[in-house]
């Protein structure tokens, strides 16, 4: 953010008006540092699952795979490197969460997961399942949408609602990855 932090005058003669006006802008102009310090926070952890995402893409390339087992050592070496170096990079921004957004919280998750298990065995039926779970979190679906995951997705934060979102858009795009490299 280019805005500098606000000081906090000590002498009540160097500013007019009120001192609790003169408190509350001062909170006012640092709430919208820490709204950019979250959003920055939030970009950095979604690059870190992008970079680790596109690194699992790559090991498990058809170029990868028809390697040769010195090449593919040497490669797996590199790739093993780069993801012990992305992950100690640790971002937490935490969202509050009261126990019905919590619950459905961990609903959501359990299903974003029995997705990610079924990708192995039926990788067009979790295609489907997966856009049915976006077009529950848009008001402006392309098809059918999941009603019991649009029930539970409902009853989280927005904060959780966005990220969820971005989620289920990079699975998506994993699964047209894999699925566009497996069929070239």
């Amino acid at each position: 953010m280019s805005e500098p932090l606000p000081h906090i005058i000590e002498s009540m003669e160097d500013f007019g008006g009120k001192p609790k006006d003169h408190l509350i802008t001062i909170l006012d102009r640092m709430e919208m540092h820490v709204e950019q310090l979250r959003k920055d926070a939030m970009r950095i952890e979604e690059e870190k699952d992008s970079l680790l995402t596109t690194l699992d893409t790559l090991l498990n390339h058809d170029l990868f795979v028809g390697l040769e087992d010195t090449d593919k050592d040497d490669v797996m070496r590199y790739a093993e490197r780069l993801s012990m170096r992305c992950l100690t990079v640790d971002v937490l921004v935490r969202v509050q969460r009261d126990n019905v957004q919590q619950d459905a919280l961990h609903q959501v998750n359990g299903l974003i997961d029995s997705l990610v298990v079924g990708l192995q065995n039926d990788p067009s039926g979790t295609r489907s399942r997966c856009a049915s779970f976006m077009n529950a979190c848009s008001s402006h679906a392309d098809g059918l949408s999941d009603k019991i995951f649009e029930t539970a997705i409902l009853g989280c934060t927005l904060d959780d609602q966005k990220r969820i979102k971005k989620r289920l858009q990079g699975l998506l795009d994993y699964i047209d990855k894999k699925h566009t490299i497996t069929s070239e």
